[in-house]
């Protein structure tokens, strides 16, 4: 039995909690059904073996009816040194998973597969590991040289942990804005570069700038998987080449037409155009921005709403402010008339006049935790020039931020490449 505080490995924890939810859901049975579950156990389960003919097999097993076949996978890597130095390869490997969490750790293996794949995944973990991550390198060299490092890399960019004397707060503030998105195929290409260039920060400190631009770009142009993974891999080819990743042909670069793009949907009905946790991301990075960085987002319940309403109420101070149907409608979805709240969405308040939603909707205590709200809070009236005023100093900070100042329509981009 584990003693109370013990520290334990993931899998031991998640046994003895079962067995705590075992024994304490069958002590809540009355006996009649404890017995006749006793009965059920004897009669009807079996213990199956399963034997399967190759490995493959094997961790389609593993992924269905275990993890994701990483006991597998490891069985086949440390399987192959030599006796005498297996125990220690074991703990090796054991205590990277430990330090990273079972999930964590299968995840870290999907993104060295794409590392070293460079394409979208076409058959199992275990085959692809096996052709283009182990290939002909000893299994001592994957443990000691690719997983272990990718591993310790791994947290670091995760966990927005990186650590120099130098530079380290810019590096992990665009790592916390990295990890904010719903996708993370940025993480090979920052796999690939951070095992490389961990020890120069200023190379660190640009590349995750542009790393976080180039990704939330993408998230912006709503660039699909296919897209993202052929991106991606270039980029990650481009790091193992040594290539110049600040000229403007590089994978990691925005080329104008991109700007053009980007720079389109935030200048446009923004809130009508992204997701709602595309929306949140994208305006919460702004914020940050506009607090100078220092700001903190821990709420759980983070919302982007409406100041002007989509729908005023007829005879509404709203409509006084904004009598011309079409002027609300070009404003309403824009940046300029969007603020941020901690709690979760009032349908009955977001139609409230101004000074009242204000008070009721937009702050506690009169105040908000956010720069974009407070914004709002400090005016007395919310006229289209305002809004407008607004938007134009939150599009400049962005432009100046994600650098979008080099734009050209995706045609005349074209035009000029002939």
């Amino acid at each position: 039995m584990l003693a109370l505080g013990e520290q334990t490995s993931d899998s031991r924890q998640n046994l003895r909690q079962n067995a705590l939810l075992f024994d304490q859901r069958i002590k809540a049975l009355p006996e009649e059904d404890r017995l006749n579950l006793a009965q059920f156990i004897v009669t009807r389960c079996f213990l199956v073996s399963v034997a399967t003919p190759d490995l493959d097999s094997a961790y389609r097993i593993f992924s269905v009816l275990n993890s994701r076949g990483l006991d597998v996978l490891k069985a086949e890597v440390i399987g192959k040194i030599a006796p005498e130095e297996r125990e220690l390869y074991t703990r090796k490997w054991e205590d990277a998973e430990e330090d990273l969490g079972r999930a964590a750790f299968g995840d870290l293996f999907s993104h060295i597969r794409m590392v070293h794949r460079k394409a979208k995944p076409q058959g199992t973990l275990l085959r692809e590991f096996r052709e283009h991550v182990i290939g002909d390198i000893s299994s001592k060299q994957i443990v000691d040289n690719v997983i272990l490092p990718m591993a310790e890399v791994y947290e670091e960019l995760t966990d927005a942990a990186y650590a120099s004397t130098e530079r380290a707060e810019p590096v992990n503030e665009s790592l916390r804005w990295l990890n904010r998105l719903e996708f993370n195929d940025w993480l090979p290409p920052a796999l690939a570069f951070a095992v490389r260039w961990r020890g120069n920060p200023a190379a660190m400190e640009t590349f995750f700038r542009d790393l976080e631009r180039l990704a939330y770009s993408m998230l912006i142009t709503k660039s699909g998987i296919n897209d993202r993974i052929e991106r991606f891999s270039k980029l990650t080819e481009e790091i193992e080449n040594r290539a110049d990743l600040s000229l403007p042909k590089s994978a990691l670069q925005l080329n104008p037409g991109r700007q053009f793009t980007t720079y389109q949907v935030l200048n446009g009905p923004i809130y009508q155009t992204l997701a709602a946790r595309a929306r949140a991301a994208v305006l919460l990075r702004l914020d940050s921005l506009m607090s100078g960085g220092g700001a903190s987002y821990d709420a759980e319940t983070v919302t982007v709403e409406h100041v002007l309403p989509q729908n005023p109420t007829p005879g509404s101070e709203w409509l006084t402010w904004f009598p011309d149907a079409t002027t609300r409608a070009s404003l309403v979805h824009t940046l300029g008339n969007l603020a941020l709240l901690t709690r979760k969405k009032n349908s009955a308040a977001k139609n409230f006049e101004f000074e009242k939603k204000k008070t009721a909707y937009f702050a506690r205590g009169g105040i908000s935790p956010f720069v974009l709200t407070t914004q709002v809070l400090r005016n007395s009236t919310w006229t289209p020039d305002i809004v407008k005023s607004r938007h134009e100093e939150l599009m400049r900070r962005l432009e100046e931020h994600w650098r979008l100042t080099d734009r050209k329509d995706p045609l005349e981009v074209l035009l000029d490449n002939l």
